[in-house]
């Protein structure tokens, strides 16, 4: 499948800053950017490896006050989805090193707090049956609710709120894969099913010796996501982090299959 993604965002800077930007679509396994073309007119700018070395992240040094960013791309996607229930899971002391930092707790995702529940509620499974298992639950007992948490909000407040929107369904995905002793990672991505169209947040689980793609919101499936970055949660995948405070003017992101 390809899609064709466009992202045009207009920012205000109260003084000049460093912006921290992961909005392009990764050369990354299962996916290949066509071609694509980023705008950020002419400023100071610093790639380097995102986490995980999937995507690259980027340094820009804004001297004025108000920046436009315009980002077009064209991805083919090769991935299927995976059928988790025939997946297994990696016995702890064969996961990778890399692998290994996505099995512990990390900022939002208090994954330490959620083993008690996991065991009582999916203990009778294990490998993919019981990542599927977490995400049909996640899927059942969460309610989507656009503006219901912000930037700061963690897998707990979402846990017992029992509400929130893909950061949220992403965190609660991670924490509780992780009390399983399942490695998971938080995904942004870019897909044309996400509802309403903007950047995506879902997760990666480590099954079977590799990363499979997991949305718990229902919206996007592997064969039709484009990976931006990955990374332990929303800290480390934000599209744009700034050093100093940041108004949206404008921004808008708009995704669309081109070919079956």
């Amino acid at each position: 499948m390809r899609i064709q993604i466009d992202v045009a965002m207009q920012y205000r800077f109260m003084r000049p800053n460093t912006i921290f930007l992961a909005i392009e679509a990764a050369k990354y396994d299962g996916q290949a950017v066509l071609h694509e073309n980023l705008y950020l007119g002419n400023i100071p700018i610093n790639r380097i490896a995102g986490d995980s070395d999937v995507g690259e992240r980027i340094w820009a040094q804004v001297p004025w006050s108000e920046l436009t960013i315009n980002y077009h791309a064209e991805v083919e996607i090769t991935r299927a989805p995976a059928v988790l229930e025939r997946l297994d899971a990696v016995p702890a002391h064969l996961i990778p090193g890399p692998v290994a930092p996505y099995l512990r707790p990390s900022r939002y995702c208090q994954s330490d707090k959620f083993v008690t529940f996991v065991e009582r509620r999916f203990g009778n499974l294990a490998g993919g049956q019981k990542v599927a298992a977490i995400r049909n639950w996640i899927e059942d007992n969460l309610t989507y609710v656009p503006g219901s948490s912000d930037a700061d909000t963690n897998v707990l407040e979402t846990f017992a709120g029992r509400q929130g929107v893909c950061r949220d369904y992403a965190h609660l995905m991670c924490a509780m894969v992780r009390a399983a002793q399942i490695p998971a990672r938080m995904v942004a991505a870019f897909s044309p099913d996400v509802t309403p169209p903007d950047f995506h947040a879902l997760t990666e689980v480590w099954l079977d010796g590799e990363w499979h793609l997991v949305d718990a919101t229902g919206m996007c499936h592997a064969d039709s996501t484009a990976v931006i970055a990955v990374g332990r949660d929303a800290y480390d995948i934000a599209f744009l982090d700034s050093q100093a405070p940041a108004e949206m003017l404008y921004q808008s992101v708009q995704v669309m299959r081109t070919q079956q």
